[in-house]
């Protein structure tokens, strides 16, 4: 692994999760931890929820560090696009977690009429709206 400062660190929030569908992506990832991020909201996209960078009371997040082959993996699973972060169905952006920078998935298209989660951890068919 690079040194410390290098690594690259991803915080996620849905079926990358431990024990969720897309979790084989990163199981030869470093689990570093959970953390609980007041920076991202998800909203309920049916199979998997979307974060968008608004204000929460807590998201729960898992952190791993990766290789930069796992990211690319990630990045073809969220339909982010380097080239244009904006057309794919999600971008990444660098937040602050208790273990360092990490990237997080943010989702590009409109939420404005879906199911809100402002806290906790997200489970498949468990989002409730929260409007606080």
């Amino acid at each position: 692994m690079t040194p410390e400062s290098n690594r690259l660190l991803v915080a996620v929030y849905g079926t990358l999760k431990r024990g969720l569908v897309n979790h084989h992506l990163l199981s030869r990832a470093h689990f570093l931890g959970e953390d609980c991020m007041h920076a991202i909201t998800l909203y309920d996209l049916g199979p998997y929820p979307g974060a968008k960078a608004e204000q929460s009371q807590g998201i729960d997040v898992e952190v791993y560090a990766i290789t930069p082959a796992e990211l690319e993996q990630l990045d073809e699973l969220e339909d982010f696009r380097a080239e244009a972060p904006d057309q794919g169905e999600y971008t990444r952006v660098l937040f602050d977690t208790v273990y360092g920078a990490a990237w997080i998935y943010l989702y590009n298209p409109d939420v404005s009429h879906k199911p809100v989660q402002r806290r906790g951890s997200w489970q498949p068919d468990s989002l409730i709206g929260q409007s606080a």
